[in-house]
């Protein structure tokens, strides 16, 4: 049997509409000339049916009004057949019989991943096997939607916790009305998988040489975010603005032990550096002794001196002096 191939995504198309006021006058002018004559035309006779034809379609025609905000459009349905895409903001007459509300995903569909949100907050998500009912008016504004706190492991296996803001708007309503059930819920799902998919691609911290981690790249996991979010939310015609990381920390089983390993790991790098210029000023000092001669040390001495500039230069607290009363050699 063979394989269907996968239809193509919806392709928007903007289309002009009648100027509301003008449309209206024309409306009250209809409504008016229908009285007229239904009041004055013999009862029973032709015109009177006409005018009250006349009168009703006024009425139809009244519903054909809608008005768009700015950074707002109506998507034009005719009985299920896409007419177009309206953009302009203003008062607007279309044909009366345009759809108002579009079906999208029925609740039940929906109310696994809608009653995993709401479940922490203690709200009870109504199922039903109806279809929910959206406006087929778009905003084509800016929106965020900020993830709740996700655990997931990283790159080493560790178990992190973290979220994200999504910064998406609108670009296509087209395929935001048409080839998804409902673009934001598929905002929302796609963003904590693409979440997920990128923080296991890095490590928390303290990665290889030059690697790239979730709390050092800052910068370069935003952007990878980003790019992972436009792949998969541009099939409902979705813009990604900005995605970056809001939270980040390790899960609460496993956060005490990352503090003493990054402690040590701190420790560790503070006695590299003190023991490196140790080394230097212990050098600097054996140099300046014999350039300046004031005094000859043979390698025994200055295994000794080196050893006590040691200990005083790299030591966790103040040494103790101790006063040689003899020679150098006792």
């Amino acid at each position: 049997m063979p394989i269907k191939p996968a239809q193509a995504a919806a392709s928007e198309h903007v289309v002009s509409t009648m100027n509301g006021w003008m449309m209206l006058l024309v409306n009250l002018a209809l409504l008016v000339g229908a009285a007229y004559v239904v009041s004055h035309a013999a009862e029973g006779s032709l015109i009177q049916v006409l005018g009250g034809l006349l009168g009703l379609g006024g009425f139809i025609m009244l519903l054909g009004y809608f008005t768009l905000q700015p950074n707002q459009a109506r998507v034009l349905m005719l009985f299920g057949a896409y007419k177009g895409t309206v953009r302009d903001s203003g008062f607007h007459w279309a044909n009366p019989f345009y759809s108002r509300t579009r079906g999208t995903a029925s609740q039940k569909d929906t109310a696994s991943h809608e009653g995993q949100r709401n479940r922490a907050r203690g709200v009870r998500l109504a199922g039903g096997l109806g279809f929910q009912w959206l406006t087929t008016k778009l905003s084509l504004r800016a929106r965020n939607f900020n993830s709740d706190t996700l655990k997931v492991n990283d790159k080493r296996g560790n178990p992190v916790e973290i979220a994200a803001v999504v910064v998406w708007r609108v670009e296509n309503t087209a395929q935001a009305v048409f080839d998804v059930d409902d673009y934001t819920s598929y905002v929302e799902i796609q963003s904590e998988s693409a979440i997920r998919s990128v923080a296991s691609h890095y490590a928390y911290d303290q990665g290889e040489d030059h690697e790239i981690t979730l709390r050092g790249g800052a910068d370069e996991v935003a952007l990878a975010l980003k790019d992972e979010l436009q792949i998969r939310l541009a099939k409902a015609g979705v813009i990604v603005e900005e995605a970056r990381l809001t939270h980040l920390a390790y899960a609460p089983e496993i956060a005490p032990v990352m503090l003493r390993r990054q402690q040590a790991e701190a420790i560790i790098a503070a006695r590299r550096i003190i023991v490196q210029n140790a080394v230097v000023m212990v050098h600097m000092a054996l140099d300046e002794l014999d350039k300046k001669n004031v005094v000859k040390l043979d390698d025994e001495r200055k295994a000794a001196m080196v050893s006590n500039l040691l200990v005083v230069l790299c030591g966790s607290s103040d040494p103790s002096p101790v006063i040689n009363t003899g020679t150098l050699y006792t």
